[in-house]
């Protein structure tokens, strides 16, 4: 019986193709051969958001003429609601945000009302999760800030505040709120100190002093029950924030760690930095072992930090380089491979920060998954960026949009406060989502509207001229306000005291 030959040599590309070559093989090899092709599988995964593209708002979606600020800190300096754009602007001494209602796009007027009561420049803002009125920001001026937007936006520049807290001995650059508990704010300043206000009665009830060195990045587990920071000093950790204990510590030398967030209710975090090699990364951790990283992944050897976004509702993961025009995005999976790179967006604008909307003020009717507010510095512009999903039915698509975290806190200040932990309030977004009556933001009922932490924090002396100028401004508004006070308390005393004359007189006529 003749032998017979066989060529059988496999090509495999990464897209899933494949080109058979003949070569000369035994008879008996072809069994092997056609076992190998029968094993093997693509290199994708099946998943409904392979196919998710970026699309660029147009001109008439945008928000041009906005001086946007020019301060190097790595923060996005903006923040959105499905009602009001926040930006943070140039501006001639102190620091000032505009507040833009989202649905006035076009060309802003150039005296635009601001909120400008800041004696420093401001760093960072963030609106409250569960009033849309209500934002937060934080200075160089060492003060937390707490304002309330009218209704349609504002009509004249706002400088009062609902709330001004002051307990950093240097300026903060990181404010976040809780994402399940009304009226809980977290705040990290270059003291290297985090403090907890509950804003129900306008002071501060913890300070986390773990950290060595500048607090870069905060992130929340689902519940709020967790918290990770990322710091200057190279370290990873996972504290529980009511006790101030560190849970989890990493010394990342080998990945240093920027920016850090929690993958919702995976057990994971993920991190981005820059490798031993000047390299940007990206790292999946698990939460409970910081020891070393499950995977870490190059990006490229750009210099531009980069911001990390996670979609708990779609597992998807954005990655946004500051400085650059792209936005890379992957799908995150419990098993190999952790990180699917999906697609990427490009533009050739690059981009200061990103601002993201929140689920509830997303278009369901065009598949938008996520958008993002991206500012251009150099054109002075806010360009929306939504990530879609190609799907041709008109019908709400479940299977895109679960039920996801909404506009309802879970518990209050106290019941955090005392230990316990709920998971989010979800809602559904199947056709549109009709809001209940939110409560109107109370600030505590105090004679005094400037909050100063006493006891947690001690006095400590300005280190630098900087330092000094602005403890001295404060104590000059400080001395002002109280000389206006003890003249309108003399001037109440001399009212009270006619009167108790003129009692006095008519008792005796009497």
């Amino acid at each position: 019986m003749a032998r017979m030959q066989c060529n059988f040599i496999c090509y495999f590309w990464r897209s899933g193709n494949m080109i058979c070559k003949m070569v000369p093989w035994c008879l008996y090899n072809i069994t092997f051969a056609c076992s190998i092709l029968i094993s093997w599988r693509p290199t994708y995964r099946s998943s409904k958001f392979r196919n998710v593209y970026g699309k660029a708002g147009n001109r008439e979606q945008c928000f041009d003429g906005i001086p946007i600020t020019r301060n190097v800190h790595d923060n996005h300096f903006c923040a959105v609601n499905a009602k009001f754009l926040a930006i943070v602007t140039e501006t001639a001494g102190g620091g000032s945000f505009l507040v833009i209602p989202v649905n006035k796009a076009g060309r802003i007027d150039p005296h635009q009302p601001k909120v400008c009561g800041h004696q420093g420049g401001v760093l960072d803002i963030k609106w409250n999760p569960f009033i849309d009125n209500i934002i937060a920001s934080c200075s160089e001026d060492c003060s937390v800030r707490i304002w309330e937007i009218p209704e349609g936006g504002l009509r004249r520049n706002m400088s009062e505040a609902v709330l001004e807290l002051y307990g950093h001995s240097r300026r903060v650059g990181l404010i976040e709120w809780h994402p399940t508990c009304s009226g809980i704010l977290f705040s990290a300043g270059y003291d290297f100190k985090i403090l907890i206000w509950n804003l129900e009665v306008g002071g501060p009830v913890k300070m986390i002093d773990c950290h060595s060195d500048v607090v870069l990045c905060m992130s929340f587990n689902t519940d709020g029950s967790l918290l990770a920071t990322s710091c200057k000093d190279k370290h990873l950790r996972v504290i529980e924030p009511r006790s101030g204990k560190v849970l989890q510590e990493a010394d990342c030398k080998s990945h240093r760690v920027n920016r850090v967030v929690f993958l919702g209710n995976m057990k994971r975090l993920v991190t981005t930095g820059v490798s031993r090699w000047n390299t940007r990364q990206v790292a999946l951790w698990d939460q409970e072992d910081l020891s070393m990283p499950i995977i870490e992944e190059e990006i490229d050897g750009l210099s531009g930090l980069l911001f990390p976004f996670y979609d708990s509702d779609t597992h998807m993961l954005y990655l946004a380089g500051k400085g650059d025009g792209n936005i890379r995005y992957y799908e995150v999976g419990t098993e190999k491979p952790y990180l699917q790179y999906l697609m990427e967006f490009r533009s050739p604008a690059p981009q200061k920060g990103l601002g993201v909307m929140p689920k509830h003020g997303l278009d369901v009717a065009a598949c938008e998954v996520f958008r993002f507010y991206k500012l251009v510095t150099l054109r002075g512009l806010i360009e929306p960026i939504s990530m879609i999903v190609p799907r041709r039915s008109e019908t709400y698509q479940e299977d895109i949009y679960p039920m996801t975290a909404g506009t309802e806190p879970a518990l209050t200040a106290d019941e955090w406060l005392s230990g316990m932990d709920r998971e989010p309030v979800l809602m559904s977004l199947k056709a549109g989502y009709k809001r209940p009556c939110q409560k109107a933001f109370k600030a505590p009922v105090r004679e005094r509207k400037t909050m100063v932490m006493n006891g947690l924090l001690e006095s400590i002396p300005p280190k630098t001229e900087n330092e000094l100028m602005r403890t001295f401004f404060r104590q000059q508004d400080e001395l002002k306000r109280l000389r206006e006070e003890l003249v309108q308390k003399d001037v109440r005393l001399q009212q009270l005291e006619l009167e108790l004359n003129n009692l006095r007189n008519n008792s005796n006529k009497l």
